[in-house]
């Protein structure tokens, strides 16, 4: 995010356990696209939901939160760095796969375009990338009820810039998600591998998105 995190982490984005159980069945979803001896960078780690649970070689959280360092399990390389600044820093094809999500919404377009730059180069070849994010044409109303949220973001909108930046769309799935963590579907995360198996997917307010580098 462009500004502090630190009043954002205690209200908007406090801890959750519930929102540990869900990422624990996502994370099982994700792992098809993830080889065990990948390199893998999570951008925006928050509470390192997903990097404590991905099986890879190389495991890297970074975020501009402190907190990242305190939730980042064991084998999990912590960075408090802002990702603008800690991307560049880093030798190109470095990743074989970068994840982030509910990530990029928080940022302006020249900063979005830097981000997606730098993704692309630390990937290593046939790298990919993979997003979840908050779908504007799902939730319209509801998308800017997070103050940090900056930039608008659909299914068309980001395989099109994913595309014109460099990656070919592998999947893409408009309603992936909940809007948020805290909606009715925490309440029942076991049921959370049953939802990803509907064909569609009610009170989905979020999209993914995995790409890869094109050379």
């Amino acid at each position: 995010m462009g500004q502090s995190p630190d009043g954002y982490f205690v209200t908007r984005f406090a801890p959750d356990r519930r929102s540990a159980t869900v990422w624990k069945h996502l994370t099982r979803f994700f792992a098809k696209y993830v080889p065990r001896d990948a390199s893998v960078l999570e951008l925006g780690a928050g509470y390192c939901y997903f990097i404590n649970n991905v099986v890879a070689r190389r495991r890297v959280a970074v975020d501009l939160a402190e907190q990242v360092i305190s939730a980042a399990g064991p084998g999990v390389e912590a960075v408090h760095a802002d990702v603008r600044s800690f991307l560049p820093s880093i030798p190109a094809e470095s990743f074989d796969f970068v994840f982030a999500s509910n990530f990029l919404e928080h940022f302006e377009w020249p900063a979005l375009f830097q981000i997606i730059g730098e993704i692309h180069r630390v990937l290593t070849s046939r790298g990919r990338v993979c997003l979840v994010q908050p779908n504007f044409r799902l939730a319209p109303t509801r998308y800017f009820d997070d103050y940090t949220h900056r930039t608008v973001f659909s299914d068309i909108t980001l395989t099109d810039w994913l595309e014109a930046s460099g990656f070919r769309v592998v999947t893409c799935i408009p309603r992936f998600l909940p809007l948020t963590a805290r909606s009715r579907a925490a309440a029942f995360s076991f049921l959370v591998p049953l939802y990803l198996r509907l064909p569609w997917r009610p009170f989905a307010g979020q999209m993914f998105a995995l790409a890869e580098k094109r050379n």
